[in-house]
This record gives structure tokens, sequence and C-alpha cells, in this order.
């Protein structure tokens, strides 16, 4: 669809034009409503977004003309305006506009949202995946849970052969018979001395009648 927008203030405009853009619109500008009677007859737009207050011709008179020639009557028509009071809500809503926007209530995307409602389109969230129309079966029953199967013990960690392999156990040894020891040869003693004969004692003479002593 083709949308025109009609704003004197450039920097104005061109916001519009960069918003209504990205919702997928063609979009065809004009800077005052001499120059908007011009390029709605030949671009015939689906929409036109258009200003009050603009020179040369003003938007309520850019919109009775619009509503009076056979080419543009059909053509939908947003006023967009400072002017805040019920007197010129009512004049623009006679002349027959389709929409009457107070600027300082409205922010852009409550712009952007009307636009989609008076061309009867509606808005699709870019974040909103693509529905393919056909919604998933609702199983009856639950799926089954497959069973838990117990997580695998951890390896252990390899252990030496010396661990591995069982000890050897000791052997009893065997007796071995023991050769009887030698008889020991008992030490020489030293041959005795011959005994030497009793030397007989010298007779002693007895004297009678004197003291026994040693001799004289």
């Amino acid at each position: 669809m083709k949308i025109m927008v009609v704003e004197d203030d450039a920097a104005l405009r061109e916001i519009y034009s960069i918003r209504i853009t990205a919702e997928g619109y063609e979009v065809v500008t004009a800077g005052d409503g001499e120059e908007a009677l011009a390029v709605a007859v030949r671009e015939k737009p689906d929409l036109i977004l258009a200003d009050v207050m603009m020179p040369k011709i003003s938007g309520f008179d850019m919109l009775d003309i619009l509503r009076n020639t056979p080419e543009t009557a059909g053509i939908k028509i947003i006023m967009m305006t400072a002017l805040s009071g019920d007197e010129q809500r009512a004049r623009g809503e006679s002349l027959g506009c389709d929409r009457y926007l107070v600027k300082s209530q409205v922010g852009i995307e409550d712009v952007v949202n009307t636009i989609h409602e008076v061309l009867g389109d509606k808005a699709v969230p870019q974040s909103a995946p693509a529905s393919s129309g056909q919604s998933a079966p609702v199983p009856s029953q639950p799926a089954p849970v497959p069973p838990v199967q117990p997580a695998p013990a951890p390896a252990s960690e390899p252990q030496p052969a010396s661990q591995l392999a069982p000890a050897p156990r000791p052997s009893t040894p065997t007796p071995q018979p023991q050769s009887a020891p030698a008889p020991s040869q008992p030490a020489s003693a030293p041959a005795p001395a011959p005994a030497q004969p009793a030397q007989p004692l010298p007779p002693q003479q007895v004297n009678y009648g004197q003291p026994v002593g040693p001799a004289q």
C-alpha cells in the first residue's frame, strides 16, 4: 500500500517516512497543501497523513478539495495538528477526515497504529515467527518417560602391578640334614711331672730328761 506524508517540517516529515516505511508501506511526501494535491492526483495513495497548519493551502482546505475531486474522493485521510480545540476537531470531521489526531497527545507509534486501523490491515510483530496455519496436535496421553539409566561408574585409576598381582606366599624352608659336628680334640694337657719320692725325715734324737728342742 502507498501512503503520502504531508508535513512542512522537513525533519518531522523524514521521521514519519522512515517509521512508516519500516511497516512495509510505500511512502511519498509533500511539503505543503498545494504540492499534496498534485501528488495525490498523480500517485493516488491509499492514505494521506497530513498536517493542518501548512503554507499556501491549509490542511482543512486541502481536505475539502480532495473530498470534492472524484479521483481522490475515496482516499483515506488522517489529519494531525497542534490545535486541540473541539471546534477544529469538529471542522475536520465535518470535512470528511477519517481520524483527527492532536500531536501533543500521541506518539509516532500511536500514529502507526492509527494507520493500520484506518486501512484495516493488521501489523505483524517482527519478532513473531511465521505461522504455518496448522496447530500441533495435542497428544491424548502423555508421552512415556524413558527409564533413567544409571550413570556409569567412573573408571578407577590404574593400579600398579605390585598391587594387582597377589603377593607370593613365603615358602616353608625344607629342613636340611646337618652332619654331626666332628668331635673336638681335647686340648692336650701337659704331662704331669713324675712324683718325687718323699724324703724321710731325719731321725730325731730324744734326750730324756732334757727338753726337746732343735738340735744345736
